[in-house]
């Protein structure tokens, strides 16, 4: 590829930024705490008065933080960092509460209210625990209010923990669908070496997330990317690529970083999707879902899924098989048996079958509630 036409095709992936309906964005516990004493007030305002100004474009946002730990430990006067788990989780626990204060302080300045949402790896691997998180944020998103969204280190252990707060932006970035996540953190950027060891190391403005180079410089081992974090916002990048998301890391001190990558400036590095968002997100579905039940549509529903890629309606489902539940992929079958899609259902077998060829009107006069209008939605559906 030509220099000019790189430059082009990084002009117009940095303008496309502005198009996105939805963000992530992910702020570190480096850029978030003063020096480890607690968390840094001054410096959240000046984030929150950005990201207020993106939802006020019409910008979904929602907000990975990190800092529990650093505030508690400063609210329980410790100056060292606890190894022991329990400690952490009692810091963790005490913090939460002042993380989650600031932030709901800072937005109501800009007539605006947030929650509060703790997960941990369960809770995203559990298909059932997916599709509640799921629709839980999206509903917030709906309501405009912005989600704060950190790992839940007062209950986690060990072999369930995330690990790191960048890989649980990634996935929180699948999780709505976003089509941006920005990643603040304490450095510019993504560079060539460690920049305090190599004088000649260069920061990398755009990538394509699967170019092999990253992995030759991003490792554990590899100077200062690799303690410095880097590896992690890696992961998360990737992650957040597999529904189609471009992953943007930039240094989080600098003025207005927000807005600034928001108009398409060249900050930080941007890390570009192998796939477009729908063809993305399709993929990742159909290489994890294991199938546990079927249901069997009508003519009418499978014209509407294969000629305008909607949701499954109950009204269409003619027969359900399995005993499947609630977040478990299912097949969807025409009437002579041939699969014409996959997805995750909303509603377990028992229900499935009540509520089969009905009006998604009718569902809590049949079941007493309603967890979901649709039997599939259109975002959790693959066609086959």
């Amino acid at each position: 590829m030509s220099q000019k036409k790189r430059d082009l095709t990084n002009i117009t992936a940095r303008q496309s930024l502005a198009n996105g309906k939805r963000w992530v964005v992910k702020i570190g516990s480096a850029l978030i705490t003063n020096d480890g004493r607690g968390l840094d007030h001054v410096r959240i305002d000046s984030w929150i008065d950005q990201l207020a100004a993106l939802r006020k474009r019409g910008i979904d946002v929602v907000v990975v933080s990190s800092g529990a730990v650093a505030e508690g430990m400063q609210r329980l006067g410790w100056q060292q960092r606890p190894h022991a788990l329990f400690e952490l989780q009692a810091a963790a626990a005490v913090g939460q509460s002042g993380l989650a204060e600031v932030y709901a302080r800072g937005f109501q300045r800009h007539a605006l209210h947030v929650a509060q949402i703790l997960l941990t790896h369960d809770d995203l691997s559990d298909r059932k625990r997916y599709l509640n998180a799921r629709s839980t944020l999206k509903t917030l998103l709906d309501l405009g209010v912005i989600p704060v969204v950190n790992e839940n280190d007062t209950v986690v252990t060990e072999e369930i923990r995330f690990g790191d707060n960048d890989s649980l932006a990634g996935m929180v970035a699948n999780l709505i669908e976003a089509d941006a996540l920005l990643i603040l953190t304490d450095q510019s950027g993504l560079c060539t070496a460690d920049p305090r060891t190599h004088s000649d190391a260069k920061l990398i403005a755009e990538i394509a997330i699967d170019d092999p180079q990253l992995d030759t410089m991003v490792k554990p081992g590899a100077g200062a990317l690799g303690r410095g974090g880097m590896v992690t916002k890696l992961r998360g990048a990737r992650l957040a690529a597999r529904s189609g998301a471009m992953t943007v890391i930039a240094g989080g001190r600098e003025p207005d970083v927000i807005q600034r990558v928001l108009q398409g400036e060249s900050l930080g590095t941007l890390l570009m999707p192998v796939q477009e968002p729908v063809a993305a997100r399709k993929s990742w579905l159909a290489g994890h879902l294991q199938v546990k039940g079927s249901l069997a549509l009508d003519d009418g529903a499978v014209k509407v899924l294969r000629e305008h890629g909607s949701s499954l309606l109950a009204v269409g489902v003619t027969a359900v098989e399995g005993g499947f539940v609630r977040g478990d992929a299912v097949e969807c079958v025409d009437a002579k048996g041939k699969r014409i899609a996959l997805g995750l259902i909303n509603y377990h077998a028992d229900e499935a079958s009540q509520i089969k060829g009905i009006a998604s009107d009718k569902i809590e006069q049949v079941l007493g509630y309603v967890d979901e209008p649709e039997l599939i939605h259109r975002d959790n559906l693959v066609l086959v």
